[in-house]
């Protein structure tokens, strides 16, 4: 097993350094900022690996992004979130020309614009390919004004879609004051670099992991936070591609009661899976671990309840991190649970019923450090119903029911 060298992880802001990055830096334009309704009450929609896009010249790829638009139809007429999280694989990018293969943003935004609905998004690997790109897709986003994605890393190496979005209480009408509840968004990249290929025509791979300039930055960013409001604010954050830590939760059993949700890819993909520690992706390698510093950092932020990804269709649970692992060097200094959204689109591998993870946060329960989270399926059904709280992991529930979708017109890469 090959592991890069461990960060030392630093939490407390020193007063005389100079920031390198601005926290009010959060700038929403008119859209005014995320808040919690009058009861008290935060919710959000997480919509995964949607696919947009796919064999636009057959007829079944069309015909999967009207079902997957009827999927976001049918899942926000049954909940009603104060935010959208498009959280990656909107598009399958290598099915997309330079010159359209933005455009399916329009498609997949149409029903938040409807409701008047705002989101944020993060990018996926098929969200990054010869003729498509995080900033690419991020320009179309901008197109809307109810996007809240941005970029606050300007590195051309850390990907697009990394920034924080606070939400603040209902009585507060602008930023100035402390939030209630902290938002993190990052960009575990991947998929082909734009318009880059090697000297034997082939596209040119792009790592598959967050990175470390985004470490530091997530660090420095939630260390500022800390210093400017005199508390720790507790805090969720959403990834496409899931950690090595949830790859190793997996080996260590999903109790379908205990984590309930479906478990059929097994093994999962984590992130930097077939790189070497040198940095080499020629088949060599299992793991190289260059997402050691980002989970250091998601183990060790205080106030962090919980990290969402997608990326592997087939699971749907959410595994509480509170212990070292097999084969790992991360020990948690704090607990945090690692969840799969459901697969939303029709696009992508896989017939699992689709659906999207709906997370509630209530300002009570976030008092403690608790949110609660289960899947609406497009049948209008709820399975995975669970509280995010100090005794989950030991806590029983319904099992969830593995129930699969029936589409004649679609077409199935499983």
């Amino acid at each position: 097993m090959f592991f890069t060298t461990l960060v030392i992880l630093t939490f407390v802001a020193s007063i005389d350094a100079k920031p390198l990055f601005n926290v009010n830096n959060n700038s929403i334009g008119s859209l005014g900022p995320l808040t919690f309704k009058r009861d008290g009450t935060f919710q959000i929609s997480i919509f995964e690996d949607l696919h947009f896009g796919e064999n636009a010249w057959d007829q079944w790829g069309p015909q999967q992004d009207i079902n997957s638009v009827k999927v976001i139809n049918e899942i926000l007429e049954a909940e009603s979130p104060g935010l959208v999280v498009l959280n990656g694989d909107l598009i399958t990018g290598e099915n997309g020309f330079l010159e359209n293969s933005t455009v399916y943003i329009d498609q997949i935004v149409g029903p938040l614009v409807d409701r008047g609905l705002t989101w944020a998004s993060t990018y996926g690997n098929h969200d990054y390919d010869f003729n498509i790109s995080g900033s690419a897709i991020l320009a179309r986003e901008k197109r809307w004004s109810n996007s809240r994605t941005t970029q606050m890393v300007p590195n051309e190496e850390a990907g697009t879609s990394n920034y924080y979005l606070p939400v603040y209480d209902s009585g507060c009408s602008d930023n100035s004051c402390a939030p209630e509840l902290i938002l993190w968004f990052f960009d575990s990249r991947g998929g082909f670099r734009y318009q880059q290929k090697d000297e034997s025509n082939k596209r040119v791979g792009q790592p598959d992991w967050v990175d470390f300039s985004v470490v530091n930055w997530f660090i420095q960013t939630n260390n500022e936070l800390v210093g400017k409001y005199g508390k720790i604010t507790p805090s969720l954050a959403f990834v496409h591609i899931p950690t090595y830590a949830s790859y190793i939760l997996q080996k260590e059993g999903v109790d379908p009661h205990a984590e309930p949700g479906i478990n059929d890819d097994n093994p999962l993909a984590p992130q930097a899976q077939g790189w070497c520690s040198d940095g080499r992706n020629d088949g060599t390698c299992d793991y190289g671990g260059q997402d050691i510093p980002f989970m250091q950092a998601i183990s060790a932020v205080p106030g962090l309840m919980a990290l969402f990804s997608g990326h592997d269709h087939g699971n749907t649970w959410c595994y509480k991190w509170d212990r070292l692992l097999p084969n790992m060097t991360v020990a948690p200094l704090n607990d945090v649970n690692l969840c799969f959204g459901q697969h939303s689109g029709y696009g992508g591998y896989g017939n699992w019923e689709r659906g999207a993870r709906q997370v509630l946060a209530t300002k009570s329960k976030l008092a403690n450090f608790e949110v609660d989270t289960w899947i609406r399926l497009e049948s209008g059904n709820v399975v995975g119903s669970v509280s995010l709280n100090s005794t989950y992991g030991r806590d029983l529930y319904p099992a969830t029911n593995n129930s699969k979708t029936h589409c004649p017109t679609c077409h199935y890469d499983s």
